[in-house]
Formats: C-alpha cells, sequence, structure tokens
C-alpha cells in the first residue's frame, strides 16, 4: 500500500472518522432548526410547546454528554476506539429516526429522552476518536489528518444551519431528523467494513504502510499492550493539568460567543443573526476552510523542524486563543447599524479559534499515547461543565441586553479567560512522553506466562 505523503488506507480511516465527526454534529445542532418548524402553529403537526419547554428540549442533549466522556476514554482504550464510534452514530441515527414519532406520541418528555441518550452517546465521541488519531496519523501527517477530522464537526454544524431549514419548508420538519439519521446509517454500515482499531488489526492495509506509521509512532515491532490507567499520575500532573486548564478556557470563551452572540447582535447592533443561516453559518465555515493550511503549516513546520513538536503546538494553540481574544474585544466597539463588520469580526473570532486543533487538542496524544482516550475524555468532561456554567455567568453580568457596556463586561471576560489561560498551558504544557505513559503495562503473553506459573 502506499506510504509517506500519497494516499494511504490511514488516509480512508480519516476520511470515515471525519464524515463520523460531521455526521455527529448536524445531529447534535439539527433540533435548533427543527424545533422553530415544530412549534410553527401556522404549519400542521406543530406542538404548542412554550419558550421554556423548548429550552429544556434544547440543552436536554448536554445533559447526558458530560456523563459518558471520562467512561469513553477507558472504553476506547480497554475495546478499541471503532466499537465505540460505531455504536455513537448507529445508535444516534436509530434515535433520530424515531424523534418524530417519539414526538407524535411521547410528546417533549420523550423528546428529552431521545435527545438525553444521543447526549449519552456521544459522550463516547471524542474519546474514541482521538484514541483512533493516536492509532492511525503517523507523527509527520498528525496535525493535517486531525484538524481534517475534527473540522468535520464544524463543517457537520455549518451545512445544518444552512440545509435544515431549507429541508424543513420542502418536506416537513420530520424529514430534518430522517435525513440525518439515514446518512448515519449508512455511515454505521460503511464503517463497519472498512474502519479498524488501529494498523495492526486493519484487513485492508498493505505491510509498507502499516510499517511506516508503527515506526513513526515508535510502535513498530512491539506487541500491543493492555494498560492500566495510572490515575494518581495523570491527575497529579502538572503538564496533564494545564490541558484541563486551557480545555475550560477555550469552551469558556466558545460557547459565550456561541449562545451569546446572536443576542448581542439583535439586541445591540439590530440584526436577526439567527434569521440568516448562511451568516450563521460563516463562523463554522471559517473554521473549517482554515483548518487545511493551518494543519498543513503545522506538519510542515515539524518536518522541517523548524520548531519542537511542543513549541509548534503552543505556536498553534496561542494562534487559536489569543487571537480571538484581540478580534472579541474589537466586535465589542462595533458601532450598531455595522452589520458586516460585526458579522466579518464574528467570522475572525470563532475562525482563529482553529488553532486549538492543532494545538491542545493533539497534545493529549503526544505526552500520552496509551491513554489519549482517557485525557481527552477527562479534559472534555470538565470543559463541558465550563461550557453550561459560561452562559449562565454572561446572564448574570448583563442586566440590560441592549446596553453595549455590560456586553462589553462579558466580552472583556472571555477575552481575560482566553489570554490567562493559554499562558498557563504556555507555562506548564508539553508535548514530551510522560513516564507513566508506559507504567503498569502488560501484555497478552505476559499475562499468560504469569497464570501458567501459578
Amino acid at each position: 500500500m502506499f506510504v509517506g505523503s500519497v494516499i494511504g488506507i490511514r488516509h480512508l480511516q480519516a476520511l470515515l472518522l471525519f464524515f463520523a465527526m460531521l455526521i455527529a454534529f448536524s445531529m447534535r445542532v439539527n433540533m435548533s432548526i427543527a424545533i422553530v418548524a415544530m412549534t410553527d402553529n401556522t404549519q400542521e403537526n406543530s406542538f404548542d410547546w412554550s419558550m421554556q419547554i423548548q429550552s429544556v428540549i434544547l440543552s436536554s442533549f448536554f445533559w447526558g454528554y458530560i456523563v459518558l466522556q471520562i467512561p469513553g476514554g477507558e472504553l476506547a482504550a480497554r475495546f478499541g476506539g471503532m466499537v465505540l464510534v460505531t455504536i455513537c452514530i448507529g445508535v444516534n441515527s436509530a434515535i433520530q429516526m424515531l424523534i418524530p414519532v417519539a414526538a407524535y406520541y411521547g410528546g417533549w418528555p420523550i423528546v428529552c429522552l431521545c435527545r438525553v441518550v444521543q447526549g449519552l452517546l456521544q459522550g463516547f465521541l471524542f474519546p474514541s476518536v482521538h484514541s483512533l488519531i493516536g492509532k492511525w496519523a503517523p507523527l509527520e501527517e498528525k496535525s493535517r489528518l486531525g484538524t481534517l477530522i475534527y473540522a468535520g464537526g464544524q463543517l457537520g454544524t455549518a451545512l445544518q444551519l444552512i440545509a435544515a431549514g431549507f429541508i424543513a419548508n420542502s418536506w416537513g420538519w420530520q424529514a430534518v431528523f430522517y435525513s440525518t439519521g439515514a446518512l448515519g446509517a449508512l455511515w454505521t454500515v460503511c464503517y463497519v467494513f472498512l474502519g479498524s482499531d488501529s494498523p495492526r488489526n486493519s484487513r485492508m492495509i498493505g505491510e509498507n504502510e502499516r510499517n511506516y506509521i508503527e515506526k513513526s509512532l515508535g510502535h513498530a515491532g512491539n506487541v500491543q499492550k493492555k494498560m492500566q490507567t495510572p490515575w494518581k499520575s495523570i491527575l497529579t500532573s502538572l503538564p496533564f493539568i494545564s490541558l484541563i486548564v486551557v480545555h475550560c478556557g477555550q469552551n469558556w470563551g466558545f460557547w459565550t460567543l456561541m449562545t451569546e452572540i446572536p443576542s448581542y447582535m439583535r439586541q445591540v447592533l439590530g440584526v436577526d443573526i439567527k434569521a440568516n443561516g448562511v451568516m450563521s453559518a460563516l463562523p463554522y465555515l471559517a473554521i473549517y476552510v482554515l483548518s487545511f493550511p493551518v494543519g498543513y503549516i503545522s506538519d510542515y513546520t515539524l518536518k522541517k523542524k523548524w520548531l519542537s513538536i511542543t513549541a509548534c503546538r503552543k505556536l498553534s494553540n496561542s494562534f487559536g486563543l489569543f487571537g480571538p481574544a484581540i478580534a472579541l474585544i474589537g466586535l465589542s466597539y462595533v458601532p450598531a447599524g455595522s452589520v458586516k463588520l460585526a458579522v466579518a469580526l464574528l467570522t475572525i473570532v470563532v475562525g482563529l479559534n482553529v488553532g486549538h486543533y492543532t494545538g491542545f487538542l493533539l497534545v493529549h496524544i503526544d505526552m500520552a499515547p496509551n491513554f489519549a482516550g482517557t485525557l481527552i475524555g477527562i479534559t472534555n468532561a470538565v470543559a463541558n461543565v465550563i461550557s453550561i456554567i459560561a452562559p449562565l455567568a454572561a446572564g448574570a453580568i448583563i442586566q440590560d441586553e441592549t446596553d453595549p457596556g455590560e456586553w462589553r463586561k462579558v466580552f472583556y471576560v472571555s477575552s481575560a479567560i482566553y489570554i490567562v489561560t493559554n499562558i498557563f498551558f504556555i507555562i506548564f504544557g508539553t508535548c514530551e512522553t510522560q513516564p507513566w505513559n508506559e507504567v503498569n503495562a502488560t501484555t497478552d503473553e505476559e499475562k499468560d506466562d504469569k497464570t501458567t506459573k501459578l
């Protein structure tokens, strides 16, 4: 099979995971568009749900999402990322196609239950994908393949924001769920036949490509090991704590933007961004488009050895957090009526955030590839608690939604958190493989030998 920079089975795996992220995020966000049509009393088959009930439905996904992040990392290490990501997309797709029936016969409580279960299973997504990237992406291509995969989530969000409204108007709101469910089911079938946990277990990969990947990752000739998670070492590791801190800072800024910016633009700037699907999608499209040059530049920098891996990751992360911090302050001073300027700055704020894909997200794999799924599960669980708190904090700060001065306080806080958490990561973060990455490692053969001796 082809190796080096030419297309190989590793690229097929990356493409499959890209579509997994795209479909998962499509299913995550499509309710926010579909519920508008579901509650439109001028249409047939609509529901008389209050704003409070709608808010409960929209938030219910995240009730379950946090729960299985850490167990997901452990399960990915034990059973492999392929099993978990297949369950995640397959069951989410089935539930998607059941939501219209659930709404008709069970009402909003059953719809909420469906969304909670979807959130629970999507808790497997990041830990399992992270684990698979750690096994399939050679060091020389990790930034490119990692950003390609994770940017799929942003493209899925953008496409749903643009397409869901048209789908609902043309074929009814039910089609929003049926279409994403069908795509997910198709992906699941393809992945069962084409996907694999690792190059070692792949039936399709050639010997040359397998050796290339394993040699790059330092796995060549090694027997596959089952690792006992060194919890104490992980939770007392300052480099890992820096990942928790910077992940929380990233989520604070990102979710403040995603939840509060529509209100800011409507109340202060006089434009309803939610009324324009394309305008809503621009920031996500910016992340997707920028992911390709950012990933390539990061890999090229490492290939030429201009910077160490640690320095390269920190530079990318600074681009992804310091850039939005500065642009966010600029956004807070946009005068009323300057819609184009406001949307342009918003797109820049969110688009620059792409730097964290080649920044701290990949550091989980760099510092402890054997526990990458567990590490991302821990940081993502904590960071998603922050994503719930951030909008509540903004609501506590803003007493008058039409006062630009109060909105500036929210933007200043987010900018400060972006800056402080990234500085903490710059000081204490590292990509050096940690000593606890190899502790308590035993192979199946070693276990059999011990059993025989006993």
